[in-house]
């Protein structure tokens, strides 16, 4: 029986069939749908029934891709530069503000803990980054609409582009501190050298979102059907995501830019005509990517959260949520948009661990350059016969380890918190 499972079509209908009353389970309990969703996943995959392991993970990877890219185009496409500008300067502040009171609180808060400058450096570029299908899923399943659902939902959007920045600047200046420590002189990638790397993303991502986004809103400037409509919407991101794969640029920026350009060059009925028929697909994309999302999540590893991971748990809440309030206070928007931001961006997922994970490489590949083998010999002779969290290769498995677990944890509280955010500013239909 096993083995049938082994067949990836009947495992998707299992999960489409299961899938479809474990959301409806997590509703009954008042918890969001993919709750249920994520939940499944964790007993599908390695932590129970093992139904999902790495081969069939693998050939449907592209799945979570693709639902990432439709859930930054819905984001793109609530972005009108005239609701923007009626909140004005809040937005940024915001987006600022929590951006880098997580980097800060929690670089500070490793840092007293561990003593160590650079794994603290490389902890805080984790913080900022959010996983905006979490709170994107919570808005569209309860139809949530106001001042604080747009707020949300550009918070989400453009907060990662941030993030990609701060993690460029602030890893490579904890690679300099690193190889400093160890003894290490004359190295051929300067700072420049590694900042240029998420710049470039961001540019291009811009830059390939704009040319799609254009292309996309003049094709669809005389098209009514929606079948042709969603026809277009699905070929564009399918070329957006593809277009970020290829060139290893942002997927979640590049299709957010394409969707951001049609709401601002096409009228609002129209926009309205390319969103109806997407929101008949986006909870099936919602159901596979977070059973996925719980398939990859080992629950195993969160018995080595130690207390650097709550840590940093703790520290990214408490930065994420005032820094938010403080960016909105800063920013003079709405009470309810002051009060309760913060709590809507707290999940954290496929970015973050997409950063641990090349950071984690590009250290790994540093202890086999010799000039750097040879000081880390050194220094570890000199420090009782280990480097301790001064080796790259212990901070990419503590960086990778941390940062999996905590993540299991943001995404199941997030989107909770969101839908709490969402409930008390009275922007959920039908709930007080």
């Amino acid at each position: 029986m096993h083995g049938l499972f082994n067949e990836v079509f009947v495992l998707l209908g299992m999960v489409l069939f299961v899938g479809l009353y474990a959301g409806k389970m997590a509703r009954r309990v008042r918890l969001p749908s993919l709750i249920g969703f994520m939940l499944l996943g964790v007993v599908l995959g390695p932590s129970a029934l093992k139904w999902f392991g790495g081969e069939n993970l693998e050939q449907l990877s592209f799945l979570t891709e693709m639902a990432l890219g439709f859930v930054a185009f819905a984001i793109g496409a609530e972005l009108s530069m005239k609701s923007l500008r009626k909140q004005g300067w809040g937005i940024v502040s915001i987006i600022l503000a929590e951006s880098f009171a997580a980097f800060f609180l929690v670089f500070g808060a490793v840092a007293l803990l561990t003593r160590n400058i650079p794994l603290s450096l490389l902890f805080g570029a984790l913080a900022p980054a959010s996983a905006p299908a979490g709170t994107v899923a919570v808005i569209q399943e309860y139809k949530a609409r106001g001042s604080l659902t747009q707020a949300l939902y550009a918070v989400v959007g453009f907060d990662d582009g941030l993030a990609i920045l701060i993690f460029g600047f602030a890893a490579a200046l904890a690679k300099l501190l690193l190889l400093k420590e160890l003894g290490v002189s004359g190295m051929p990638s300067g700072f420049w050298g590694t900042v240029q790397t998420p710049l470039v993303e961001i540019v291009g991502s811009l830059a390939v979102g704009l040319v799609l986004g254009l292309l996309f809103s003049a094709l669809i400037r005389r098209m009514n059907a929606p079948k042709d409509l969603l026809i277009l919407s699905v070929a564009v991101v399918f070329v957006g995501t593809g277009l970020a794969n290829h060139f290893h640029l942002s997927l979640i920026l590049t299709n957010m830019v394409i969707g951001f350009v049609l709401v601002n060059t096409r009228s609002q009925e129209h926009v309205r005509r390319v969103q109806s028929p997407m929101a008949n697909l986006m909870p099936l994309l919602f159901l596979l990517f977070f059973t996925l999302a719980g398939a990859h999540l080992d629950v195993r590893v969160l018995s080595q959260l130690g207390l650097v991971g709550l840590v940093y748990i703790l520290a990214r809440s408490a930065g994420k949520i005032a820094g938010a309030r403080a960016g909105a206070q800063i920013g003079r928007v709405e009470e309810k948009i002051r009060k309760y931001v913060g709590l809507g961006i707290l999940s954290q997922a496929g970015v973050a661990i997409g950063l641990s994970l090349i950071i984690s490489h590009d250290f790994a590949m540093l202890v086999k350059e010799p000039h750097v083998a040879q000081a880390l010999a050194s220094y570890a002779a000199s420090h009782g016969g280990s480097a301790g969290l001064y080796d790259p290769a212990n901070i990419a498995v503590a960086l990778v380890t941390t940062v999996t677990a905590t993540c299991i944890v943001f995404e199941l509280v997030g989107p909770v918190l969101a839908k709490y955010a969402l409930r008390k500013a009275g922007e959920i239909p039908g709930q007080d």
